[in-house]
């Protein structure tokens, strides 16, 4: 009996019972941070005032579209070991970013390899460096967009010192966009070089970290090289375009769809003039650069304190109080219920998909027989597909 309950999984609330309290910790810090400055999750009546109610509908149209090429540029990346049905990448991607959302710390970022995982035809491994070099690729393309936005469009003069209603300082905030340049330039460097010149790369890690630990270094190695597995995509100039391209269409409407729900809740200048598509991107950039940080479920609080900290830069306080409020409140639910419900959709009628979420490891109930997370791309096991096996992957499909 005691061995029956020793083997017995943990549920998801003792798995996880460290980070969902450190969420809880962090929401509420946050929550009471904004409130003390003077801001709410919730604004108050007045603060809609100036909403332009056809703007919302026309909002949610702009993300649907949005997450549909967000999700489905996926497949240029899939292409060079599977040609994944365009249907089936919607699935399981909507699902995943559902997951993404709601899990705290981001522990939904496995739904989508484990989801797209299938016996001789997708590794688990392949699958999450697609995902992990998705990752790069859309944080190198943001901290781009945000770094242009930071030097190139102006901000209000003289700038604050603090972000309304949060204890940061401006010039802070203006300095972690370029921080994430940085971040985002070299990791997508140290995956290219480890994909076109790994042998090369592979020795020089040894060589670097070998001094402090033979091991580690082995370890770092391989990590990276399952990693940059992931770029197959560049040296296939139809999936490379096909991808840069939509992911160009994705975080285009991403700025314009924030662009016009900003012009639709009466965001606008000390002088009256609307806020500028310029201004949306800067905006849309330093949101990548506070929910990139693993935090509570739902975003909640560092999904606000993101667009706030955006808005001081280039409106006034009295804007960013009050329609300003309404904008990021609209902007957030929204965002939220649309990225459920687009989950919901294949949940519901798929059950198949409903099976593998319950059964994804970390979240629902853990087939003991199923692979770790990071199977193949922490472990030196499952490696990066050849490419004659790659070749008789899509032969199978």
């Amino acid at each position: 009996m005691s061995a029956d309950k020793s083997t017995k999984p943990k549920g998801f609330v003792r798995r996880h019972a460290a980070k969902l309290v450190a969420s809880a910790v962090i929401t509420a810090g946050i929550v009471y941070t904004l409130q003390k400055g003077g801001l709410t999750l919730v604004p108050e009546g007045g603060d809609f005032a100036h909403v332009r109610v056809w703007t919302l509908p026309l909002y949610l149209v702009l993300v649907v579209a949005m997450s549909y090429f967000r999700a489905v540029r996926w497949r240029f990346l899939l292409r060079s070991f599977a040609d994944v049905p365009t249907r089936r990448v919607l699935a399981v991607s909507w699902i995943g970013f559902a997951a993404i959302l709601l899990m705290p710390f981001r522990i939904g970022e496995i739904v989508r390899p484990y989801m797209l995982r299938e016996k001789g035809k997708v590794s688990m491994s392949s699958a999450t460096g697609t995902v992990m070099a998705e990752r790069v690729v859309d944080g190198l393309f943001l901290s781009i967009v945000l770094a242009l936005a930071l030097v190139f469009v102006p901000t209000i003069h003289p700038l604050p010192e603090k972000v309304v209603g949060l204890p940061i300082s401006v010039h802070q905030v203006r300095a972690s966009g370029f921080v994430m340049l940085g971040v985002f330039t070299t990791a997508f460097a140290t995956i290219a070089v480890f994909y076109f010149a790994r042998a090369w790369a592979h020795r020089m890690t040894l060589a670097v970290f070998g001094l402090v630990s033979k091991r580690l270094a082995e370890k770092l190695a391989g990590i990276a090289e399952k990693l940059a597995a992931g770029l197959h995509f560049l040296g296939r100039g139809r999936d490379a375009g096909g991808f840069l391209f939509e992911t160009t269409l994705y975080w285009g409407l991403n700025a314009f769809s924030m662009w016009v729900l900003a012009w639709g809740c009466g965001v606008v200048h000390a002088d009256g003039s609307a806020i500028t598509f310029g201004e949306a991107c800067a905006l849309m950039g330093m949101l990548g650069c506070t929910i990139l940080i693993p935090g509570p479920p739902g975003l909640l609080g560092v999904f606000q304190a993101g667009i706030y900290a955006g808005m001081t830069m280039y409106f006034p306080t009295q804007v960013v109080t009050g329609a300003g409020s309404a904008y990021v409140f609209l902007l957030y639910v929204i965002q939220l219920a649309w990225t459920v419900f687009g989950a919901g959709i294949f949940l519901v009628g798929d059950r198949k998909a409903l099976s593998q979420l319950s059964h994804t490891p970390g979240l629902g109930n853990e087939d003991p027989d199923s692979p770790h997370p990071l199977e193949g791309v922490l472990g030196n096991s499952d490696a990066p597909p050849s490419m004659d096996q790659r070749g008789a992957a899509n032969s199978q499909i």
